[in-house]
């Protein structure tokens, strides 16, 4: 024989004697195929894969003949959490749910709670006079996991489409929840909420007249709109909260951000593997869908830089529709930000101070104290004790004010502290002022920028 029989032979061999092997889902009789999903899903996640969701889909339909087949990527599972919806999972079905702990606070009554990660599950759903197959599974892709869902249903596809419409409009509504921006990506806070619902003006100690104005600006800018566009003018405003830490900016925020008759956006960082450009793209695409609404840049210095600014303006300023949003800014350092922002008309046009509280706004604060511990029988807290405080710290932010009352009350709840309540403050008070008067000292050594901020001082005690 010669070597070209023999290499045809090979061929032959090789491939055309030997028979391919075939998927179990390849036949396109649906009596040959599994006998449901999960076999069709272990199956093909166990092996090669060019596509695992056209797989997927293609099974689904074999397996459902008569049905209408859609694929969708939900994050969220938004179907799964509408509550108008009935859904259960098919009894039927094996799924692989895997259990996952989510650790609770010290003081919770349990150490934690479990959570879910749906590798694969099928589920039955039942909305309004409609009923739907909604399959979950994971797949890898690159580097990472990919969660699909298909939802399978007798009847048209407009009814899918209604259902996906329904449920993913609950899901973009905020319950008790905040939008927050960071990493990336837009996440609804419920714990944020709870804090902000702890915010009331009542706490806010701020002499009357600048508290009014903060109210009066952003109440007004939402009554007002039907006046802006009457007049001509865009409807939208930037409000710079500026002062030296610890003078009321964050508690104010989230007064405002409770009480707004809009709704409140939450920027934490534009940093993120897209790039900043892109996160300030997702900011203002998102503030524009929510109009009206409170967009809130927290340490706005720290926000923007000279590479961003550029970009930043131009989202500012409306390259697209900016109505109905009332953007607030807060920085400890205004000299940070760059004048094309703070100095610029129709950016941020009101900058208010929050600068060190003089004497009555002193007093105002010492008095929220004196109400705070009015039913504690073992305080003497008379007005004389209320004029000696506002007297003896000057100089001081209300950061300071509060440390000096919280301080004194630790070291008298833990039995430290046995001199009387009006002794014990003026002595905390004393020690606290040598602490501001040693790191002015010390200031004298650090380069000019920092040599005046309070916030560096209360870093180094830290």
């Amino acid at each position: 024989m010669s070597l070209s029989d023999l290499e045809d032979a090979f061929v032959n061999v090789s491939f055309d004697d030997q028979p391919r092997e075939q998927p179990a889902y390849a036949s396109t009789a649906v009596g040959d195929g599994p006998k449901d999903e999960f076999d069709v899903w272990t199956d093909h996640t166990s092996a090669k894969r060019s596509d695992a969701e056209v797989v997927m889909y293609n099974a689904l339909r074999k397996l459902y003949p008569g049905h209408t087949v859609l694929s969708t990527h939900d994050w969220s599972n938004s179907i799964l959490t509408f509550p108008e919806a009935f859904v259960m999972p098919d009894p039927d079905q094996d799924s692989i749910i895997r259990p996952v702990f989510l650790p609770l606070p010290k003081n919770a009554p349990m150490p934690g709670v479990i959570g879910e990660d749906t590798a694969f599950a099928s589920y039955i759903v039942a909305w309004r006079e409609f009923e739907f197959r909604y399959v979950v599974c994971q797949y890898p892709l690159g580097f990472g996991i990919v969660s699909q869902q298909f939802i399978i249903h007798k009847g048209p596809e407009a009814n899918i489409h209604l259902l996906i419409v329904e449920a993913g409009g609950w899901a973009h509504e905020l319950h008790n929840e905040i939008w927050v921006y960071e990493q990336g990506y837009w996440r609804k806070d419920a714990s944020l909420w709870v804090e902000v619902q702890k915010a009331n003006w009542d706490d806010v100690i701020l002499k009357k007249s600048f508290k009014d104005q903060i109210q009066n600006d952003v109440n007004g800018f939402y009554q007002q709109g039907k006046v802006y566009k009457e007049l001509g003018i865009p409807w939208k405003r930037g409000i710079l909260m500026h002062g030296p830490p610890g003078n009321g900016k964050t508690i104010s925020m989230k007064a405002i951000m409770k009480s707004a008759p809009a709704t409140p956006l939450y920027v934490r960082t534009f940093q993120n593997y897209r790039g900043p450009e892109a996160a300030m793209k997702d900011v203002f695409d998102k503030a524009r869908q929510n109009s009206p609404c409170l967009l809130v840049l927290e340490d706005l210095d720290n926000l923007i830089d000279a590479t961003t600014r550029s970009f930043f303006l131009n989202q500012l300023d409306g390259l697209g529709d900016n109505d109905g949003m009332l953007i607030i800014g807060t920085t400890n350092y205004l000299d940070r930000i760059d004048p094309s922002l703070s100095k610029r008309p129709s950016r941020f046009d009101r900058k208010l101070l929050f600068d060190d509280p003089d004497r009555e706004e002193r007093t105002l604060y010492v008095k929220y104290w004196q109400r705070k511990l009015k039913s504690n029988d073992k305080l003497e807290f008379p007005d004389s004790l209320v004029k000696e405080i506002a007297g003896m710290t000057s100089g001081f932010s209300f950061a300071f004010l509060k440390e000096a009352f919280v301080s004194t009350l630790v070291l008298i709840a833990t039995g430290t502290e046995r001199r009387s309540f009006g002794d014990a403050i003026k002595n905390t008070i004393q020690n606290l002022r040598k602490e501001i008067n040693d790191d002015d000292d010390d200031d004298v050594a650090l380069p000019a920028a920092l040599s005046s901020s309070s916030f560096f001082r209360q870093f180094v005690k830290q």
